[in-house]
């Protein structure tokens, strides 16, 4: 696992540095009255993912996510920087001009699609965690019922684990008591300290917590839906999808996406239209 990470640690680094010195040699595809901050791409991100977004011991930003940002960047001749935000902040900081993109997975969501423009190319689902020996197994979605359960706040899996709750208060099953906290760290951290029965988060952050030996991962893939990157101004998000095209048509998208186990999801890197 150590060894995996380190290789992962490096590719990120690599991909940075390479998007930084491509990004002074060619002539930039967006134009700088469209961009928070002329010549860069601008991007809100939670690190609170890993493998997907985190923050090494330095403050290093690492993960799929920084790493398929900095190569958009790159390809577009702009410079990348990053904002470590919460997901709650992601929607109204794009609207109010803090970014140009939420790089964060989004779920795609018919009420986000009204008004983002999404462009899906992760696939993800909500998972369940638990402690390795809990005092309750979970082996079903029903055995949640009654328990007391974290989730993240603003996120799908919020979404997702309030409307399952409607769903048990309507078939007469107990209703979980949710406690919601910002980022998936202190999610598991409440389940570590025995507050709460399970952690709700998704795939691949359950999958590593399993991996470590900390948490078991009861159930899995829940809810499966794209996750995306978000824009508003159209012409960026056009810019964006022509990148991932190309990285799609050279084998590097397919690539990054195979070294962190995760599925592309389903399309062809096209921006979702808005409605």
């Amino acid at each position: 696992m150590a060894r995996s990470l380190a290789v992962l640690f490096a590719a990120g680094a690599m991909a940075m540095a390479a998007g930084a010195a491509e990004a002074q040699d060619c002539k930039p595809k967006i134009a700088d009255a469209l961009l928070v901050t002329p010549g860069t791409l601008t991007m809100a991100t939670s690190p609170t993912l890993p493998p997907m977004a985190y923050a090494d011991q330095d403050g290093t930003l690492k993960g799929l996510r920084i790493e398929l940002g900095a190569e958009i960047a790159k390809r577009l001749c702009l410079k990348s920087e990053y904002i470590r935000t919460e997901y709650a902040t992601m929607v109204p900081g794009l609207k109010g001009g803090r970014w140009d993109l939420i790089n964060a997975g989004l779920f795609v969501t018919a009420e986000r699609r009204k008004i983002l423009l999404m462009i899906p190319y992760e696939s993800l689902a909500i998972s369940i965690s638990t402690a390795m020996k809990p005092a309750k197994p979970i082996t079903k979605v029903d055995d949640l019922a009654g328990l007391t359960v974290s989730s993240d706040i603003g996120g799908y899996a919020e979404v997702k684990i309030k409307e399952l709750n409607k769903e048990f208060k309507a078939r007469g099953l107990a209703e979980m008591n949710i406690k919601l906290f910002d980022g998936y760290a202190t999610v598991y951290q409440a389940l570590r300290a025995g507050q709460v029965d399970a952690a709700v988060s998704i795939d691949p952050v359950a999958k590593q917590y399993q991996d470590r030996g900390e948490f078991a991962h009861a159930l899995a893939g829940m809810y499966a839906t794209p996750g995306s990157l978000s824009m508003e101004k159209k012409e960026i998000a056009e810019a964006v999808s022509g990148a991932l095209k190309e990285m799609k048509a050279d084998g590097w998208f397919d690539a990054l996406m195979k070294r962190y186990g995760v599925t592309p999801a389903p399309g062809d890197l096209s921006v979702l239209p808005q409605g």
